[in-house]
């Protein structure tokens, strides 16, 4: 098996923590001296030791620092960000020219947080298997907990083999409104569409040519570049998710539910759950004071103190990047904003 690890991201949805030039999957969080990407690195390295890192030229230089193992022939660098898609078809381009097509790619994301490194591990020995053997894409999705409507879902179909548990995908939902989201929950038949994907070299290549026209062009147009035309070639690329360029148009894929826990960290909120809190509910680091506070998130990262007082549920972040206050449960909303101070 061969693991690619998606180390892009824009550094946003975690502002100030996480910048363009330092995104989310290089912090170190919960106490742990390895950051996300770290961490996912190590669970990679239990299934297999033909790893690469596809990461943007903005951060490569800290990525590589973080993964110093790797030698350089290891990384894969986009000269901008194009989207998961194009992402993904660097790295087939790349893989094609040194692996057999009947090996396994399997695509991972640098910024999830996974405590249950053997689940993860046995689910894509799994997915290795099922994709070699009906020379299919298989998915990874994992069980809903609560009716979460920042994620796309994943409607199983079918039982395609009852050991190990495998369904035919039925179909793809986009993100849900709240009701549409406890409806999913209380039918049992939908998984969050976490964005992971197994399949052979082979496979891939084929599907890109039947389901997606345009990215099998940025394919061939890749592995006809020169080195000099490399960078020019990949930066005419339109920028697309991977999911509705190529994923969502097969029509013959399989899905296993995860056997592992699973966070995106995609706010201050899944970032305090997962960090975790003391009895008043907060999370304090670094030179803060507070009084009468509760279920807030609060961290300072530079020598002047910051006191926070009678306030509830709040965000409070303070970086060399900038400082951030917000209600904890709009924090959503702050990859919009730090998009717009970034520009």
């Amino acid at each position: 098996m061969i693991i690619v690890i998606i180390a892009g991201g824009s550094g946003t949805r975690l502002w100030p923590l996480s910048i363009p030039k330092f995104p989310k999957h290089l912090l170190k969080i919960n106490n742990d001296d390895r950051s996300l990407l770290q961490l996912t690195y190590d669970r990679a390295k239990k299934l297999t030791d033909k790893i690469y890192v596809v990461s943007e030229e903005s951060h490569i230089k800290h990525v590589k620092e973080q993964l110093s193992e790797l030698t350089d022939n290891s990384f894969i660098i986009e000269p901008g960000r194009r989207g998961t898609a194009n992402c993904i078809v660097a790295a087939i381009e790349y893989i094609g020219r040194n692996h057999d097509s009947d090996e396994t790619i399997a695509s991972i994301h640098a910024d999830h947080y996974i405590r249950d490194g053997e689940g993860f591990y046995h689910t894509f020995k799994i997915a290795d298997q099922i994709a070699k053997s009906e020379q299919r894409i298989v998915l990874v999705g994992v069980e809903p907990d609560y009716p979460a409507t920042g994620f796309g879902y994943i409607e199983k179909g079918k039982l395609f083999s009852e050991e190990p548990y495998v369904y035919n995908v039925a179909s793809f939902k986009e993100k849900p409104d709240n009701q549409t989201a406890r409806e999913y929950l209380n039918k049992g038949t939908y998984l969050w569409n976490c964005g992971y994907f197994v399949g052979t070299l082979g496979t891939f290549i084929s599907s890109m040519e039947k389901y997606s026209t345009g990215l099998f062009n940025n394919y061939q147009l890749l592995k006809n570049s020169s080195k000099e035309s490399y960078q020019k070639s990949y930066l005419s690329f339109e920028s697309e998710a991977i999911d509705y360029a190529l994923i969502e148009k097969i029509s013959n894929l399989l899905v296993i539910p995860a056997s592992f826990d699973w966070m995106d960290l995609g706010s201050y909120s899944d970032l305090h759950k997962a960090i975790g809190s003391d009895q008043l509910g907060n999370h304090i680091q670094g030179q803060v004071e507070i009084e009468s506070v509760e279920n807030s998130f609060i961290e300072n990262f530079e020598n002047k103190p910051v006191a926070v007082i009678g306030l509830n549920n709040v965000v409070v972040i303070n970086t060399e990047s900038g400082i951030l206050v917000a209600r904890k449960d709009l924090s959503q909303k702050v990859g919009e904003v730090s998009k717009r101070i970034e520009n």
